[in-house]
Order: structure tokens, then C-alpha cells, then sequence
């Protein structure tokens, strides 16, 4: 074993020097975005775009200051709106999590009777260890903290979303360049703090549990896990709460207002539109950046908890050790860099650069980040080391982890791109669908499903390859840091993600504030990169929940003490079996709830129509807030059960069947879980896409089944609708369950291991 280059004190120094510069460039974007005044006053912008402020009034005679005013009103009203939802949604979440904090103590202090006397360890019995009641104490407060950073990332994110969405509406009045840049700066601001803030709190938790753990290494990563935990958990509310929100208030605006009613999207005589837009924030920006936190906290805690066991933990190699971390520090330098090719190097001058700039984006991050792992691999690690291998150790070479990373990495790329392929209305999959729309909604569904079930094909096989690859030569710590490799953009990642929703909203603040129908169509072109941007997104966050999960999955049979998992037997094979129907029972759940929310929301809005006069006139206003309230309680209510079947399943099989039954289920969830959540996003986005393909009439084909309102347009409305739930709700929230019943299984393991199985020891 040779040194690595880095030193301990390099290290300690600039793992948080690289969260520093990536919280102060997530500041300088905030600054440059509030530039953008909110209240009517002189011309913004004096230089070369000075000449386009009179645009709005000299078209439409129209005064500027009262369409500023509109617009700084209703990001008010969604502002307001998401923040109260949240705030409910907190309350709720706030009582689960210190009920699961007082589970986590009880449970993995009972595991040694609550003794507090050190142990031998796990997995070298010839040194003591601290005792478990320290491992229940410690797990218990990193549980907390990353649920606490977890909501804070969500919440921050919405604020950030919420404050941008205006201003890119009004940018867009001087081009859609100015508007591009507005957007894809706010999405910045979230990536950059949601990746620096994880890494930076991750890091301060090491340093101070290592004061009280000293040279347990073993002990002190353990109880590193619950950080994991925390992050997915509250993920897993944020997705569902905020998916079965944005859904029903979708749903409810779309099939009475489009479909019964003809009026055009985010017409603001819709009484659902502003909840439609609120939902955009809770569900695809709070959701969304809770979801990713979740994965880089637990792809981190996997590769911690293996490494703590090989050389690196039992030689007290600080640095390797810390090989995830300074992957992540490097990642945000990377994104850093990669940004200003977005916002500073190249202006967007036309609509047709938009997507192309958005794929720089990942293909410039990939590419750079390369390099950066192959500096980090040469500088942090030795030049040969051991990594554990169900109970062997395993020789490794520093180039080995390089490939393992980096095959992660790659495979983000294709799995993103694949998923751009079929839900891009510029190829021929998503243009087929819509051509099917000729013979109504039937065959558009028909379509739609066959298309997603296409799409899971290449992902898979990506999957496959980087999980063979990164095995076989580091074992399960190899596929850890491939789910990091897959991470390390997180910030590009997020903050492509976040510019969609942020544009969405900006079209439906232009569409409410009475704008010019071209700065709509400037805001439409920003939606429909943004919409197949955030099928890319959701493909990365599925793609890594796989290889997050199969870590933790490989963590949990070694803190377990299971030797080999075999199929053939009972109790394995009825695990798997169960575990394989969960993702079903999971979306049916997730499914029936928006149905059942949308439902009362549709009630709503045709009771408005119906009883309020004037308001199809558009002189009277409708009573949003009560829609936005129909939206709130039902996700509340409806956010429960889902999250309750995916926290108890591990509790209930370690408890009463066993660690064996248990790995069978995890094993079975993981299996069809990214099965069905890759093709449920797809089918959403093609349906959805397909839909704007025939309004924007940009082909001469799309303008065969056009215009809006023809027969083709609305079986195109009614695919879109059906598929809402698919990609917003259902499809999204499976990736962490699969993540998150294999790092809870993880944190209970020492009490499974020890108390599990009651039903097999009674019989």
C-alpha cells in the first residue's frame, strides 16, 4: 500500500473549500437573476437590448407597468400558495420524523440491551468497538440531519423557482436569450446549494462523530447511514405530497378547461390555474431536489460504510476514505465551470439553440468530469488497496475506482440521452405518437405504452454494463461510487431540471397576465426544452436510484452477516416474489390518489363555471384559493399510505421473516421498481410532448392533426392527461422506494441481525 499524494490536511481542506465556492456561486446567480426588477420602473436595461422595451405597448397598446404589476401579483398568488402547501406538508412530515427517530434509538439500542459497555466488532472480532447504544445515539441525530437538509434543499428550491419565474417571463420581452438565461441561472442556484449544502453538512457530521469515535472507523460510518435515511424519507413525502399536488390541480385544469370548455392552457379564467402552477414548484422543484439529495446522501453513507471496512477504514486512510466526498468537491467545480458555457460563454440568439445548449450542458459536464475523476483517483488514493468483498478483501488499483466512476458517469449520459430520444418531439418515436392521435385517444395510448415499455431497453443495458464493470472490479464499493460517478453533475443535473418548471411557470404568468401571444411563444419554446430536459433529469435520478439501491442492497448483506443470497431458497424466493409486486401496489396507490384528488378538483372547476357569472367572460374572477385548498388537503391525506407501505415493508420482513426474506424483497423491488418507473416517465413525456408537437405546428406534419381544438389535438389532451400521474407522480417517487427500503434495511440491519425473523424461530 502506497500513499496517496493528497494529504490528510489537503484533504480537510478542500472538500469544504469546494462546498464554500459552490454555496458563493449559487449566491452570485440569486444576485444576477434579482437584477431583474419586479415593480414598474425606468427601462432595465440601457445597453444593446434598450431598444426592445417598448415592444408590449407598441403592439398592444398595452401599459407596461400594469402588465409588471400583474405579474409580480400572480407570482405572489403561487408564491403564497407553495409555501403554505409546504408549510402544511412540514408539519405533517415533522411529527413522522421524530416518531422514526425514536423507532431508529429503540431499535439499535435494544440490539445489545441498551448496554454501554464497548464491544468486539463486526467484522474483526480481535478489536473492541464502541458499544451499539452509541450506534443507535449517533444514527438517530444523522437520520435528523439529513431529513432537516433534505426539506431545507426542497424548500430552497421552491423559494428559489417562485422568485425566478416572473422575471423570466418579463426577460422574455427583450428575447428569448434574456429568458433562457433568467431561467437556467435560478435552476443553478438550486443545483449548486442542494449539492454544496449535502456535501458540506455530510462532511461537518464525519468530523464531529469521529470526536467521539476516534479510531472506530467500522462504527463511526455505520451511524453515518441514517444521514441517508433522513434524506429519503423526506424525499419520498416531498415526491408523492407534491406529485399527487401538481397532478390532481394538472388534471382537473386540463380536462375542464381545454377539453369542456376550449379555453386556452393558464387561462386565468381557469379557477385551477394557479394551483397548476403552485404544483409545478411542490412537485418538479421540492420534490424533485428533496429526491436527488436523497440519492447523493445514500450513494455517499454505501460507499462510506464499505470502505470503512476495507483498507482505507482499517488502516485510518483519511483521504481515501474520503475518495465519494472529493468526488462530489470536484463535481461542483465541474458544474461550475460547465454553467458559464450556458449563461456567460454563448448567447442564445434563436429558439432552435435552446435544446442544443441545455445537451451541452450534460455532454461539457460528463467530459470535464471525466478528467476530474481521473486527477482525484491519481491524488487521493494509493496506488494498490483492499476493498471488501463479502467477507474477503479484494486488491484494487487507484485506475480500477477511475473506471468505476467513470462508467457511472457515462451511463447517465446514455441512459439521459435515451430517454431524451423517446421524449423529444424532434425524433420520430414521440412524432409517431401523435400522428396516432388521427384515430382518437385509443390508439394514442396505445402508442404512448408501447413507446415506454421501447424505452426501458438501452437504460437497462446501461445499467447492466456499469453494474458488471464496477463489480467486478471493486465489488460492491465499485458500484457505489459508479451511482456517485452518476451523481457527480448533480448541480448541472438539477439546475437543467429546475429551468423547466421554472419556464413553465413563466408561460403561464405570460398567458394570465394578458402578455403578447409572441412573448407566449417565447415561453412555450423554453417549456418544450425544458419538459424533454426534465425526462433526462428523471432518467438520471432513476438510473442512479439503481445502482444507489444494489450498493446499499450489497452494504445490507454484509452488516447482516448473510453469506450468499440464494434464490432457491423458500425464504429468499418469497422475498423476491413480494418484492417484485411492491412498485405495482406502490403506483397503484400513488395512481388511485390523483385520480381521486382530481376528481374532486374537476368538481370544483365546473362548479365555478357553472354557478359564477360572468366568469367565462372573463369579467369576474374565480375562487382559486379554494382550488388550491382541494389540492393541498387531498395530498396531504392522500401522501400516507404510500409513504407508509414503503417505510413499514423492510420493518415488518426484518422484524417477523428475517434478514434472508428481507434481501429477497429488496432485491425483487429493485428488479421491476426501474422497470416500470423508466417506462412510466417515458410514456408520460412522449404523451405529453406529442400533445405541445401538434399545438406548435412547427412541421407540415404537425399541422395535418392540428390546430388546437381539432379531433386529433384532443385525443392528443387526453393521452397527456392519462400520462400526468405516470411522470409526475407514480414514475418519479419509485426510484426512491427502491432506495429507500434498502437504506432503511440497512440502518435496522444490526437489529435484524439480531432480533429478526420471530415468525421462522417460532416454527
Amino acid at each position: 500500500m502506497g500513499a496517496a499524494i493528497l494529504s490528510e490536511l489537503g484533504t480537510e481542506i478542500l472538500v469544504p473549500a469546494c462546498a464554500v465556492v459552490g454555496i458563493a456561486f449559487a449566491l452570485v446567480q440569486w444576485v444576477l437573476v434579482s437584477q431583474v426588477k419586479l415593480s414598474p420602473g425606468k427601462g432595465t436595461d440601457g445597453d444593446k437590448n434598450g431598444y426592445t422595451e417598448a415592444l408590449i405597448e407598441e403592439e398592444e397598446g398595452i401599459n407596461e407597468h400594469s402588465i409588471i404589476r400583474k405579474c409580480a401579483e400572480i407570482q405572489n398568488a403561487i408564491s403564497e400558495g407553495a409555501t403554505s402547501f409546504l408549510f402544511t406538508e412540514y408539519q405533517y412530515v415533522g411529527i413522522f420524523m421524530i416518531a422514526f427517530a425514536v423507532l431508529i434509538f429503540l431499535f439499535l439500542g435494544s440490539v445489545e440491551g441498551f448496554s454501554t459497555k464497548s464491544q468486539p466488532c463486526t467484522y474483526d472480532s480481535t478489536r473492541m468497538c464502541k458499544p451499539a447504544l452509541a450506534t443507535a445515539v449517533f444514527s438517530t441525530i444523522s437520520f435528523l440531519l439529513g431529513a432537516v437538509t433534505s426539506v431545507v434543499s426542497g424548500f430552497l428550491g421552491m423559494k428559489i423557482a417562485t422568485f425566478a419565474n416572473a422575471r423570466t417571463t418579463l426577460e422574455a420581452r427583450k428575447g428569448v436569450g434574456k429568458a433562457f438565461i433568467t431561467a437556467f441561472r435560478s435552476g443553478a442556484v438550486m443545483g449548486f446549494l442542494l449539492a454544496a449544502n449535502g456535501l458540506l453538512v455530510l462532511y461537518i457530521a464525519i468530523n464531529l462523530f469521529k470526536l467521539y469515535y476516534g479510531d472506530d472507523w467500522e462504527g463511526l460510518f455505520e451511524a453515518i447511514t441514517g444521514y441517508g435515511l433522513g434524506g429519503s424519507s423526506m424525499a419520498l413525502f416531498g415526491r408523492v405530497g407534491g406529485g399527487i399536488y401538481t397532478k390532481a390541480a394538472d388534471v382537473g385544469a386540463d380536462l375542464v378547461g381545454k377539453v369542456e370548455r376550449n379555453i386556452p392552457e393558464d387561462d386565468p379564467r381557469n379557477p385551477a390555474v394557479i394551483a397548476d402552477n403552485v404544483g409545478d414548484n411542490v412537485g418538479d422543484i421540492a420534490g424533485m431536489g428533496s429526491d436527488l439529495f436523497g440519492s447523493y446522501a445514500e450513494s455517499s453513507c454505501a460507499a462510506l460504510v464499505v470502505a470503512s471496512i476495507s483498507s482505507f477504514g482499517i488502516y485510518h486512510d483519511f483521504t481515501g476514505m474520503l475518495y465519494p466526498l472529493l468526488i462530489s468537491s470536484v463535481g461542483i467545480l465541474v458544474c461550475l465551470l460547465t454553467t458559464l458555457f450556458a449563461t456567460d460563454f454563448f448567447e442564445i440568439k434563436a429558439v432552435k439553440d435552446i435544446e442544443p445548449t441545455l445537451k451541452r450542458q450534460l455532454i461539457i459536464s460528463t467530459v470535464l468530469m471525466t478528467i476530474g475523476i481521473a486527477v482525484v483517483s491519481w491524488i487521493a488514493l494509493p496506488s494498490s488497496f483492499t476493498i471488501f468483498n463479502f467477507g474477503m478483501q479484494k486488491d484494487v488499483k487507484n485506475w480500477h475506482l477511475f473506471l468505476c466512476v467513470a462508467v457511472g458517469l457515462w451511463a447517465g449520459l446514455i441512459i439521459g440521452f435515451v430517454t431524451e430520444y423517446y421524449t423529444s418531439n424532434a425524433y420520430s418515436p414521440v412524432q409517431d405518437v401523435a400522428d396516432s392521435c388521427r384515430t382518437g385517444a385509443a390508439t394514442n395510448v396505445i402508442f404512448g405504452l408501447a413507446l415506454g415499455y421501447k424505452s426501458v431497453i438501452i437504460p437497462i443495458f446501461a445499467i447492466a454494463i456499469s453494474i458488471f464493470v464496477s463489480f467486478s472490479l471493486a465489488a460492491m464499493y465499485g458500484i457505489a461510487v459508479a451511482a456517485l460517478g452518476m451523481l457527480s453533475t448533480i448541480a448541472t443535473g438539477l439546475a437543467i431540471d429546475a429551468y423547466g418548471p421554472i419556464s413553465d411557470n413563466a408561460g403561464g404568468i405570460a398567458e394570465m397576465a394578458g402578455m403578447s401571444h409572441r412573448i407566449r411563444e417565447r415561453t412555450d419554446a423554453l417549456d418544450a426544452a425544458g419538459n424533454t430536459t426534465a425526462a433526462i433529469g428523471k432518467g438520471f435520478a432513476i438510473g442512479s436510484a439503481a445502482l444507489v439501491s444494489l450498493a446499499l442492497f450489497g452494504a445490507f448483506v454484509s452488516r447482516a452477516e448473510i453469506s450468499t443470497v440464494d434464490v432457491l431458497t423458500p425464504k429468499v424466493f418469497i422475498g423476491l416474489i413480494v418484492g417484485a409486486m411492491l412498485p405495482y401496489w406502490f403506483s397503484a396507490m400513488t395512481m388511485k390518489s390523483v385520480g381521486s384528488a382530481a376528481l374532486k378538483m374537476v368538481e370544483e372547476v365546473r362548479r365555478q363555471f357553472n354557478t359564477i357569472p360572468g366568469l367565462m367572460e372573463g369579467t369576474t374572477k374565480p375562487d382559486y384559493a379554494n382550488c388550491v385548498k382541494i389540492s393541498t388537503d387531498a395530498s396531504i391525506k392522500e401522501m400516507i399510505p404510500p409513504g407508509a407501505l414503503v417505510m413499514l415493508t423492510p420493518l415488518i420482513v426484518g422484524i417477523f421473516f428475517g434478514v434472508e426474506t428481507l434481501s429477497g424483497v429488496l432485491a425483487g423491488s429493485l428488479v421491476s421498481g426501474v422497470q416500470i418507473a423508466i417506462s412510466a416517465s417515458n410514456t408520460g413525456g412522449a404523451w405529453d410532448n406529442a400533445k405541445k408537437y401538434i399545438e406548435a405546428g412547427a412541421s407540415e406534419h404537425a399541422r395535418t392533426l392540428g390546430p388546437k381544438g381539432s379531433d386529433p389535438h384532443k385525443a392528443a389532451v387526453i393521452g397527456d392527461t392519462i400520462g400526468d400521474p405516470l411522470k409526475d407522480t407514480s414514475g418519479p417517487s419509485l426510484n426512491i422506494l427502491i432506495k429507500l427500503m434498502a437504506v432503511e434495511s440497512l440502518v435496522f440491519a444490526p437489529f435484524f441481525a439480531t432480533h429478526g425473523g420471530l415468525l421462522f424461530k417460532i416454527f
